[in-house]
């Protein structure tokens, strides 16, 4: 509990505004459908569950940039009830891709971390860094894994194919290199993000758009901490 509140306590300024905001954009969703249901884009329990999602998301990406152990707390309920919203809407690489490698892989991660903490932010992991090779074959295996996953998902008749099994094969990718705590997870997380901001343009949905926009900031974000995580303190974070 204590390693929680100093990692929220450590939140700046900018990321309350952007948690205001997706709060407040949620909350109008699910306003509005309880008491205009012909203009949501959702049923009223599914607008609820956004609700969760969005603000176990954006809480669990602040913490992640941030190196924090804590934010597995997050990741794993957001992991869930996102779940239930990719498969209302058949988006199923995605639902697979939460349900058969994020939930798993976030309790691994969640051990792996915790074993590997910082020695001087008790907190916070240890940032490690690909070689050029690593970065290299990372590549590839997302291009292979893409090309296999559309076939698949043209099969099952899900939607945004194409963008579905990149945001399918990336996030594979991202996932497994936050376990083995590597900083290169937020290259492929940005890209991701930027997919999955393309996704929810085609398929519109308010509340996931603007959590997907703010994920892809603070992407950007974490990818300069853990950078200077590691350069700072590459010696003992090896």
């Amino acid at each position: 509990m204590e390693n929680m509140k100093r990692s929220l306590k450590s939140l700046n300024i900018y990321e309350h505004i952007m948690i205001v905001i997706m709060i407040a954009i949620a909350a109008q969703a699910v306003v509005t459908a309880f008491t205009h249901p012909e203009e949501s884009t959702n049923p009223a329990w599914l607008t609820m569950i956004n609700f969760v999602s969005a603000i176990c998301g954006i809480f669990c990406v602040f913490l992640t940039a941030k190196a924090s152990i804590s934010n597995f707390v997050f990741a794993v309920v957001n992991t869930l009830v996102y779940a239930v919203y990719l498969y209302y809407w058949k988006i199923y690489g995605t639902f697979i891709l939460e349900m058969v490698f994020y939930l798993p892989i976030e309790i691994f991660s969640w051990i792996a971390w915790s074993r590997h903490r910082d020695d001087i932010e008790p907190e916070k992991t240890k940032a490690r860094k690909l070689s050029l090779p690593q970065n290299v074959l990372t590549a590839l295996l997302i291009g292979t894994v893409g090309v296999c996953a559309h076939y698949v998902l043209v099969r099952m008749k899900g939607t945004a194919a194409w963008l579905d099994a990149f945001t399918l094969s990336i996030g594979i990718a991202a996932v497994i290199l936050e376990l083995f705590r590597y900083k290169e997870q937020y290259i492929w997380w940005i890209i991701t993000d930027i997919i999955t901001v393309a996704l929810y343009i085609v398929h519109f949905d308010a509340v996931y758009l603007t959590k997907r926009i703010i994920y892809l900031i603070v992407a950007l974000i974490g990818l300069y901490n853990w950078h200077i995580l590691n350069r700072e303190r590459n010696i003992v974070n090896a």
